[in-house]
């Protein structure tokens, strides 16, 4: 299968842009003092939801943009 040279720098970006939102929002999450993440120090079920949201989210994310890495690799070399 043949990712066309857009399509691969469209890949890419979005996975750098996954980094980006996922790391900074499990980064507020781990901060959070509104107690919805936290009551009394324990984690909640809502920080155990977004935990696994923002790591199942990083990792198609980062297999996107390595999907969008290897289709700029190989359009460098047509």
């Amino acid at each position: 299968m043949k990712i066309g040279r857009l399509v691969s720098w469209f890949l890419f970006a979005f996975g750098i842009w996954s980094w980006v939102v996922w790391i900074t929002f499990a980064k507020n999450l781990l901060k959070d003092a509104s107690g919805l993440a936290f009551d009394n120090g324990e984690p909640t079920a809502y920080f155990w939801v977004h935990l696994t949201l923002a790591i199942v989210s990083f990792l198609l994310g980062t297999a996107i943009g390595v999907l969008g890495f290897r289709g700029i690799r190989a359009n460098r070399h047509r």
